[in-house]
């Protein structure tokens, strides 16, 4: 049996559905998985399993129809048996019709984009199905269970942790950079990106963060673009050892670098999930979004919640931002040291 996943983005989200890989390809009678994932995107690619084949596609700017219409016709000759869109967008069931084989997908209620419904074959899910991780593995094991089933299933998936296997290199990569930038060990992790902006942690919490952690060992704040960097550098400004990273990190020295920290603080976003996967202790800062939802299931992982009326919106935009804001640097302070006694524990 062939498969082809269509999970073209997020970052965060393609190490969610890590785990539907996995039951495929514990599955004796898949005999071939491809991955077809968005350009910006690619670099997420250099994570995967070897025996998977990803396909990178560039659907944004002025060629995106193109290049997707030329993706589609090329994947099409494949002659896959089943495709899984993860995406549930009309774009990605736009494209997964066009490749030409059965298609399962999320249903109404769970879709992203709710026209996606009637380009896939819908999948049901159980109520208490309510993290990613769940819904894309229920519907990775709809090929297996006929049209995509009927009614609502019984007993839930279970959540799995999403796990990445290190190569062999990633670890070293990271040590070098560690002792280029003379940083020493035990060290600690933040990261002040986020996909949207009301994901972002205001400066001054960061800084509280910052000074006193670095009371007790080295913090790097990592970051992915322009604005970020800026912004890591003004946090660390004047605080003694809290550094901005001097360089952004490669895919897989970033996840051994992960690997090697201490601890980890981040919003909700792909680093964050990264960090878990390569089992960093981490504590995630929740304003918009839920830890039910997308948040790492494990004990040596901590959650920081927004209690504001309006938490979670799921909004990308915000004319009235007051849930990040009000997280509690002492709370985040006090999460960071639970993860640092579990991992002594374990």
């Amino acid at each position: 049996m062939k498969i082809l996943i269509i999970k073209l983005s997020a970052f965060g989200d393609i190490i969610h559905a890590l785990p539907a890989l996995d039951d495929l390809l514990r599955r004796p009678e898949v005999r071939e998985v491809h991955w077809l994932i968005d350009a910006r995107f690619g670099f997420v690619a250099e994570l995967l399993p070897p025996t998977v084949t990803c396909h990178i596609v560039a659907l944004k700017g002025r060629h995106g129809l193109r290049n997707g219409i030329a993706m589609a016709s090329a994947l099409r000759q494949r002659k896959f048996d089943h495709i899984l869109d993860l995406q549930g967008l009309i774009k990605s069931g736009l494209m997964a019709r066009a490749i030409g084989a059965p298609v399962y997908g999320f249903d109404r209620q769970q879709s992203p984009e709710w026209p996606n419904r009637w380009l896939v074959t819908p999948v049901p899910f159980h109520p208490e199905e309510r993290h990613v991780v769940q819904c894309y593995r229920r519907i990775a094991a709809a090929p297996f269970n006929g049209n995509g089933g009927s009614g609502t299933p019984t007993p839930p998936l279970d959540y799995h942790a999403p796990t990445i296997q290190l190569q062999e290199n990633a670890v070293v990569r990271a040590q070098q950079s560690l002792a280029e930038w003379q940083v020493a060990t035990p060290f600690a992790l933040f990261h002040v990106g986020g996909s949207y902006p009301t994901k972002r942690l205001p400066n001054a919490q960061w800084r509280q963060l910052a000074a006193t952690i670095a009371e007790q060992q080295p913090v790097i704040i990592l970051w992915g673009s322009a604005e970020e960097q800026q912004r890591a550098q003004a946090i660390s400004e004047g605080l003694n050892q809290v550094m901005a990273a001097p360089k952004r990190l490669a895919i897989t020295t970033l996840a051994g670098m992960l690997s090697l920290a201490n601890g980890y603080i981040g919003p909700d976003s792909g680093v964050t999930h990264l960090a878990a996967a390569v089992h960093c202790p981490t504590v995630t800062l929740w304003g918009p979004t839920a830890p039910w939802r997308m948040g790492a299931q494990d004990p040596l992982h901590r959650h920081v919640v927004a209690q504001t009326p309006c938490a979670p919106c799921f909004q990308r935009h915000c004319d009235h931002f007051i849930c990040m804001p009000a997280l509690s640097p002492q709370e985040i302070i006090t999460a960071f040291a639970e993860t640092q006694s579990t991992t002594q524990e374990t």
